[in-house]
């Protein structure tokens, strides 16, 4: 498999089938990225395919979302999402991979990271920490419950975003936006577009399940490299909490993408170019 070849691949694991895509040259160091709440794999497909000229890249569906099985509703809780991950590196022979991870995503890598710290060569926690500002926190659950379930067409679709994901969506072109919103919806047997993910993912419940451990632990307990993008205009991840996350992870820094909200899409340049720097750096000493 070249660095430019995209590889559809279906695991077993932990009872469901996950899609994940590959990239890159089988036995060079393996990052395994992974999407926010309402995403899917290819949302990293301009940077994935970029890091596979290094790495050999993994973009997961998550359970429930893309192409991935959907599972049982009362399961779309995070020590689920980890005991999904480990059950895929098994699956998969990984020995030990990077994480990099968006909102969600993110999560998942901080809590997995210090149950499983041997399998874990660096973390990039992407516009997400251990404390979610509020107001980010509403806005994201008011986005999730109150969407269209569905969609005449793809323009309609990327409409939607635009007006749902400005601040993040400022530097991308019309075209891209198109491209976004096709990966995130599917054509169902009346012709309308619907979100590729499980409807219940958009029902949560009235009770969260509580996280696997204390988020700040869980981030203090990470023993790799840490690596924090955050948007210079997110309302999900505030200043003070990614200031607080430097100050208390001895091997934690800081990038910040001016201009973007939550979360930067990684392609930007002085989000990509520091997401290389860091895997290159981590990957020469782990």
């Amino acid at each position: 498999m070249t660095a430019g070849t995209m590889r559809d691949i279906y695991v077993m694991a932990n009872g469901l089938r996950h899609h994940l895509i590959a990239r890159g040259k089988p036995g060079a160091p393996i990052v395994m990225m992974i999407h926010g709440l309402t995403q899917q794999a290819h949302v990293f497909d301009a940077v994935a395919a970029r890091l596979a000229r290094q790495f050999h890249v993994y973009c997961l569906d998550v359970r429930g979302r893309g192409e991935s099985e959907w599972g049982p509703p009362e399961e779309y809780r995070f020590d689920v999402y980890v005991r999904d991950l480990e059950a895929l590196r098994d699956a998969l022979g990984i020995e030990r991979f990077a994480l990099v991870g968006t909102s969600m995503g993110g999560l998942i890598s901080m809590y997995y990271a210090p149950q499983h710290p041997d399998r874990v060569w660096a973390v990039v926690l992407n516009d997400i920490g251990p404390e979610v500002a509020p107001a980010g926190l509403q806005r994201i659950m008011t986005m999730l419950t109150s969407a269209p379930e569905a969609f005449t067409d793809l323009k309609a679709v990327a409409r939607y975003y635009r007006e749902a994901n400005a601040p993040v969506l400022a530097r991308r072109s019309d075209e891209e936006v198109l491209e976004y919103a096709r990966w995130h919806v599917r054509r169902d047997d009346t012709g309308l577009y619907v979100w590729r993910m499980d409807p219940a993912i958009r029902r949560p419940p009235a009770q969260p399940a509580p996280p696997p451990m204390d988020p700040w632990a869980a981030f203090q307990a990470i023993r790799a490299p840490v690596l924090l993008i955050r948007g210079a205009e997110s309302d999900v991840l505030d200043r003070s909490t990614a200031e607080r996350m430097v100050a208390e992870h001895p091997r934690c820094r800081l990038v910040e993408v001016p201009g973007i909200g939550h979360a930067p899409a990684l392609t930007e340049p002085e989000a990509y170019e520091a997401l290389e720097r860091f895997l290159r750096e981590c990957a020469a000493i782990g």
